[in-house]
């Protein structure tokens, strides 16, 4: 049996995207084995899955002053040995590395075992780990164009982000249902990220009035941002987050408005759904949200306001905006080349196992 070692963690954008692979790995005939963090996030994730997990030690890589930065390099060094000990254990074909800070002494120690490594690369410009790391791939994927020419040449190709293969089952009837909503109108939804932000809750709110007009809104607002006030409120329901029922919002709405991080606009882009990107604003971010959202917006599949412009007025404007163009959008995004990522990610991690034997 082929063996894959899946590596990735820090946040769930650096899991999520691995996972949605397993299945597809599996049919492809390969036994799974991840290695992360002791106690990051993606170990519950993954054990979750099902799938076999080894925590290594692993530091922060931080561009700003912290008085870790004089230890972590102990804890990303020792990391590095007890991966190439798990990787010398399990001897895989390959290795499939999601980034985040945990994914360094893995990749680099595969590449000093001659394992094959394919990064992926969520972002537009590479986050440091990923730029670490690049020295030990063997190819790099990514989500956007412009990514290309950062990126080692002969090594990049253009991908996507592989989606959890659960979105796609969503069903418009349950959505409906779980929110109370009627079919004779359309649904707007909301998604502020995680934590929710304070400048999109704020702006939808105060133009209910106006957007409930057209549209039935469901809000995922964040934790700890409901509005007790709205309770009740017809045509409006409001989460602090939503996670098994996910799949069936999405199949119920006509336009979302959301962030602008990888993972969440390429499942976007997968669903074809027309959208509306806030992305985080460079004082809350490295800026890697405004860039994720001009690449949409310059492909045709998304409609942008930067966050120091969200107001109720910038907000029903776009959203009529994009209501009146909904079908360019869709045309936009069914044309897309990005749309099978996960078969196109399968079929690299083939290429580079037999160009192995």
């Amino acid at each position: 049996m082929k063996k894959i070692i899946l590596t990735g963690g820090g946040t769930a954008g650096h899991v999520t995207p691995n996972l949605a692979l397993v299945p597809a790995l599996e049919e492809a005939g390969y036994k799974i084995t991840y290695i992360g963090s002791y106690e990051g996030i993606e170990k519950d994730l993954v054990k979750k899955a099902g799938i076999e997990y080894h925590g290594i030690s692993s530091g922060k890589l931080r561009r700003y002053f912290d008085w870790k930065n004089f230890t972590d390099p102990a804890r990303v060094i020792r990391g590095y040995g007890q991966a190439r000990r798990l990787i010398k254990k399990i001897s895989p074909d390959i290795v499939f590395s999601k980034g985040g800070f945990v994914s360094v002494p893995v990749v680099l120690a595969a590449a000093s075992l001659r394992i094959p490594v394919i990064i992926h690369e969520s972002d537009m410009t590479p986050g440091l780990a990923n730029r670490i790391a690049s020295r030990g791939a063997t190819r790099f994927c990514c989500n956007f164009p412009e990514t290309l020419e950062h990126l080692p040449e002969g090594k990049a190709v253009l991908t996507g982000s592989p989606i959890r293969e659960e979105l796609t089952y969503g069903d418009k009837a349950r959505g409906l249902e779980f929110c109370g909503f009627t079919d004779d109108k359309p649904v707007l939804m909301i998604m502020g990220g995680s934590i929710g932000s304070v400048f999109i809750n704020n702006a939808v709110r105060e133009s209910l009035d106006t957007l409930q007009q057209t549209y039935q809104i469901v809000h995922l607002c964040g934790k700890g941002n409901l509005d007790p006030s709205l309770e009740g409120r017809k045509g409006y329901r409001q989460f602090e987050y939503i996670s098994d029922e996910l799949p069936d919002l999405f199949a119920m709405a006509d336009l979302i408005i959301s962030r602008a991080g990888a993972n969440a606009i390429c499942e976007l882009l997968a669903l074809h759904l027309p959208n509306i990107l806030i992305p985080l604003s460079l004082g809350a971010s490295r800026g890697d949200q405004i860039l994720n959202a001009a690449s949409f917006e310059k492909q045709g599949f998304s409609y942008v306001i930067q966050e120091e412009d969200v107001t109720a007025e910038t907000l029903v404007k776009a959203v009529e905006h994009v209501r009146d163009h909904t079908d360019e959008y869709k045309k936009a995004m069914e044309q897309s080349g990005q749309l099978d990522s996960i078969a196109t990610i399968i079929n690299l991690i083939e290429e580079c196992v037999n160009l192995q034997d």
